[in-house]
């Protein structure tokens, strides 16, 4: 397999339905520290809409009108019942690692997309949001892989100041690094590459590999360690 992560037995299929916010409620263990409904609902839609990108409380507070304390404990809360993820920031520094924005993710995009009111159709659309929805789905199944996976890693996402984005950075306790950027696209240009470029730059040798994951169905090569996969690779060993 081209995807360094062990496939194991198993086989992450995603939902085709959603769970309504009132499956979060009082009496549902954490749940019950959740003060008014109307609230979650808000927060899970504008949640949604954001699935992919940059966590940042402060411009949720605003938007949901949540006080910032209070939406800092739904965070929490989301966390802890498995509806989002929040995917750290990666740097070469462990010190720097530790300050950096991290990135939601929406544990199921089959949630996420209802509370968007998007099916397949919708989503495909230009202004559809499958392209946040490719990159969460990608982003979990490589979360859930990593739960069984022989080789021991940590899943990152890396941004600079200057805006140089990878989606997805596995490092293994001894410093070896796998980077991983999504496209929801059937086709694969050099620029979608600067990332990983910069990457194997920064990196050097450490930089075990670099893949484009695309919705198109052949593997192209773009250079040393540098590869487009089908997204079919995370789970195909023949690709």
């Amino acid at each position: 397999m081209a995807v360094p992560v062990d496939q194991g037995r198993r086989r992450y299929r995603p939902a085709s339905g959603a769970v309504p916010a009132h499956r979060v409620r009082p009496g549902a263990g954490v749940a019950g520290a959740i003060e008014r409904r109307g609230d979650l609902r808000r927060l899970l839609a504008l949640l949604a809409g954001r699935s992919g990108g940059l966590l940042a409380p402060a411009t949720l507070a605003t938007a949901s009108g949540i006080p910032r304390t209070t939406l800092n404990r739904y965070l929490e809360l989301l966390s802890a019942v498995f509806l989002i993820k929040q995917i750290p920031a990666w740097s070469a520094g462990p010190a720097q690692r530790a300050i950096g924005t991290p990135k939601l993710a929406f544990v199921d995009t089959g949630i996420a997309s209802h509370l968007l009111g998007q099916d397949a159709t919708r989503l495909n659309e230009p202004d559809g949001a499958a392209g946040p929805m490719i990159e969460t789905f990608v982003l979990m199944e490589l979360a859930r892989q990593l739960t069984w996976c022989q080789e021991r890693a940590r899943l990152h996402h890396y941004r600079t100041k200057d805006k140089v984005e990878v989606d997805a950075i596995l490092e293994t306790p001894d410093g070896r690094v796998v980077a991983i950027e999504v496209k929801a696209g059937a086709t694969v240009r050099s620029e979608d590459l600067a990332g990983l470029r910069h990457l194997a730059h920064r990196l050097g040798p450490r930089l075990v590999a670099g893949y484009v994951l695309y919705t198109g169905q052949q593997t192209l090569p773009f250079g040393d360690r540098l590869r487009a996969l089908p997204i079919d690779a995370l789970w195909n060993s023949e690709t």
